[in-house]
């Protein structure tokens, strides 16, 4: 799981896009695509509000869907996912079947679930990305957390005015 040159600049990418979306209404999460060489191919934020209200609309879960309709495999198994936090089990699930190959993530989910708390518009699981890739039958790198103080501070009042 080495890290690679780009990826606290590309993991603060995910990060800005985690403000913008909070900015919008939405909640904090951001996440890019980034092929094999750090170019960004995607950007995604949360989209709960902007989707309705819908609990499933997370930034990782959006964006491995439109990146499994817009690359070959051979792309996305070289690609890059960049989360402002750890891709909770739903998304690192469609992150798996989308074929991405690596993720990096900065907020753990452990971290994330004791920030929220029962927190209707996100129960966070306490399940690590990497139980569920481990699951699979294709290896998907994961490095994280990484700039982890950052991305808690996108999360550090947001939940706490939520609650």
């Amino acid at each position: 799981m080495a890290n690679h040159p780009d990826d606290e600049q590309l993991l603060r990418r995910a990060f800005a896009v985690a403000q913008q979306s909070r900015a919008q209404g939405d909640h904090p999460f951001g996440a890019i695509l980034a092929d094999k060489d750090g170019a960004i191919l995607m950007e995604q934020g949360n989209g709960f509000s902007a989707e309705g209200h819908d609990r499933t609309a997370h930034a990782e879960k959006l964006l491995a869907t439109r990146a499994g309709k817009a690359f070959s495999l051979e792309v996305l198994a070289q690609a890059t996912l960049y989360s402002s936090a750890e891709p909770c089990a739903m998304c690192a699930g469609a992150i798996y079947w989308a074929g991405i190959g690596r993720v990096v993530f900065g907020q753990t989910e452990r971290g994330l679930k004791a920030m929220t708390g029962n927190n209707a518009e996100n129960p966070t699981l306490d399940l690590p990305c990497t139980v569920v890739f481990a699951a699979g039958q294709r290896p998907t790198e994961v490095v994280g957390p990484l700039l982890e103080a950052e991305a808690t501070a996108l999360q550090a009042d947001y939940w706490a005015s939520r609650g």
